[in-house]
């Protein structure tokens, strides 16, 4: 089997389900914010393995990256998607809210937005969080909507607060 199709070479890629549209349709670049994130999150966990600090992290990060999965692949779904898995968004909206309601536990009662800075590992999370904002106003912008995009947007919406937390407590660590 060859890597390449051609079948995009006119600007044209195919959604789950069957439905061609174009390269630059927000559905497509939707998933593709959320691709770039799982990607930039690959960054983090490499670097993150390198930080006494963050490598209890590791693992949550890996387990965001699989759910980032599951949602791209809805993201990419033309809304006939009944074969693919369940999105189980209360599942991963629940996992989030548990990390982050640890994650603030060891931040001082009253935090404020920061300049990213070092150290690189909480930089890196802030460059996430900034991809993962982008992610969730690409989702916003699709039109017409599937059941699941609400869900995507809820779930890209809670990631950004993680992202912050940690990095927050990665820097003040």
């Amino acid at each position: 089997m060859k890597l390449y199709t051609k079948t995009g070479d006119e600007g044209t890629t195919g959604l789950i389900g069957g439905k061609r549209v174009k390269k630059c349709d927000p559905r497509v670049c939707a998933y593709g914010d959320a691709d770039e994130l799982i990607s930039y999150l690959g960054v983090v966990r490499a670097h993150a393995g390198d930080v006494a600090a963050a490598k209890p992290y590791c693992e949550d990060l890996f387990q965001i990256q699989r759910h980032l999965f599951d949602i791209s692949s809805y993201l990419a779904c033309d809304g006939k998607c009944s074969f693919l898995p369940p999105l189980e968004a209360e599942v991963k909206l629940s996992f989030l809210e548990e990390r982050i309601d640890k994650l603030t536990e060891l931040l001082p009662k009253k935090f404020s937005f920061v300049i990213p800075g070092p150290p690189a590992i909480s930089a890196e999370l802030h460059v996430a969080r900034t991809i993962c904002r982008r992610c969730e106003r690409s989702i916003v912008a699709i039109e017409p909507k599937t059941a699941f995009d609400a869900d995507c947007s809820r779930y890209l919406n809670r990631l950004s607060d993680y992202l912050f937390a940690l990095a927050q407590v990665l820097d003040k660590q």
